[in-house]
């Protein structure tokens, strides 16, 4: 399908501290301070122009040699599952909303840990780019897999990936999938939304068309587009682990 190798509060400084992080890890030449972060994922707002990225709605992902992008969507285009594979790792995007004054991962991050200690499942915290991560090896129906949970938060969002493969192990066998991270672009929109609800993806009107041809005779509901592998069951990351997306009546 795309098959291309804030301002204020403790919201604000957690993002900040994370970017500044975040661009250490990729060495930006000295010189003048550049007009936009050079590490994202980005913000619609501060995203630099040129680069060609896949607009799937809430979530643009950028075009880079050798990273497929497998995305699993209803009938309609409704997408609800987006993978990156490089070779044999895999990085899964869901991006969520948040309150304007603070950000979630830290919350999200201690549920996600709890959710699996209480499937036997040890969790670790480990030093990653973006701040604190969470690693863990879990039992699939495939066997024993590795997962690295990253969270990002931004201007009334988070980004969560969970890498699956070796780069869960070593980050540094990511390789383009950090590309992608690196340029990821949310658009959160205006509209209040519940805090944790997933932002809405859908496939571009083109592909969207394409999936409605190929679901036509087909008895199952949802359209496979390069048949994403399947999340990973109790703390997978299509959305916060065993919560509803909005807790409190919180909205953002």
């Amino acid at each position: 399908m795309f098959s291309r190798r804030r301002e204020g509060g403790r919201h604000a400084r957690d993002n900040s501290q994370r970017r500044a992080r975040a661009e250490q890890h990729n060495e930006p030449p000295a010189g003048d301070e550049p007009a936009v972060p050079s590490v994202g994922p980005f913000d619609v707002s501060e995203a630099p122009d040129g680069v060609q990225r896949l607009d799937l709605g809430s979530l643009k992902i950028p075009a880079i040699d050798g990273v497929e992008v497998r995305v699993q969507a209803n009938p309609d285009g409704a997408v609800q599952q987006v993978v990156l594979v490089h070779g044999e790792n895999a990085l899964q995007l869901g991006v969520f909303a948040a309150p304007r004054s603070e950000g979630i991962w830290e919350e999200v991050r201690a549920e996600i840990r709890k959710s699996l200690f209480d499937d036997g499942v040890a969790a670790e915290e480990i030093d990653g780019e973006y701040g604190v991560e969470l690693r863990a090896r879990v039992r699939t129906p495939e066997g024993l897999t590795d997962l690295r949970f990253v969270g990002i938060d931004g201007p009334r969002w988070m980004v969560r990936g969970v890498y699956q493969g070796g780069a869960a192990v070593d980050p540094a066998g990511a390789g383009p999938l950090v590309e992608c991270l690196h340029g990821l672009v949310v658009d959160r929109g205006q509209e209040a939304k519940p805090v944790r609800e997933p932002l809405p993806l859908r496939l571009p009107k083109e592909l969207a068309a394409q999936a409605q041809e190929g679901a036509a005779g087909a008895q199952e509901p949802v359209v496979e587009v390069d048949d994403a592998p399947p999340p990973v069951n109790g703390s997978g990351p299509s959305q916060p682990p065993r919560r509803k997306p909005s807790p409190r009546p919180r909205r953002t």
